[in-house]
């Protein structure tokens, strides 16, 4: 459990279906993330059980009423062959957005992956029309790389580029005045 001033971020459990599928079928959460909305609860049902058996997707929680309000993830970036690094990603639903918790989840799993996982590199990727996944990268203190064009396929079929940020395991103990 990751633990920040406003959230919990803890791992999913059967009995957040009904906040899950809340966001996963609002239409403006999936497509900038790169999934398309959930059509039903069964779906939702389908995908929230991956990701009880996962250990790296959390539910990210309000501490204040425990509603499970979105999901970060730290994967193996499948974009780079150096495995002493993760990729994160993460959603969040749209009644929550512009109030800074975003930035604080992934303030709280940079923690979690620099300092618990001994990680040496964080990385992130957004789609150029997805500029509040930019916003909440810059402010995290990730690095712009650049951008791999023409690097992912939207369930629509659209090929679109990918914008690459990353934080190496020395940006993160300098941005925390720790070196």
């Amino acid at each position: 459990m990751i633990e920040t001033e406003r959230l919990c971020l803890r791992r999913f459990t059967l009995e957040d279906l009904e906040d899950f599928y809340e966001y996963a079928k609002d239409p403006l959460v999936g497509p900038p993330a790169g999934w398309k909305p959930h059509e039903s609860k069964e779906e939702s049902l389908e995908i929230l059980k991956s990701f009880v058996s996962s250990e790296d997707i959390f539910a990210m929680t309000l501490k204040s009423s425990g509603k499970v309000i979105g999901s970060l993830g730290c994967h193996e970036d499948r974009k780079r062959e150096y495995k002493g690094g993760v990729m994160i990603g993460y959603v969040l639903s749209s009644p929550y957005w512009g109030k800074g918790l975003m930035s604080e989840a992934v303030e709280g799993l940079l923690d979690y992956i620099f300092l618990t996982l001994g990680m040496d590199l964080v990385s992130a990727y957004y789609y150029p029309f997805n500029e509040k996944s930019g916003k909440v990268l810059k402010k995290a203190g990730l690095v712009y790389e650049g951008i791999i064009r023409k690097c992912s396929v939207l369930p629509t079929g659209e090929v679109v580029d990918d914008v690459c940020y990353s934080m190496t395991r020395e940006e993160f103990f300098r941005k925390r005045n720790w070196l």
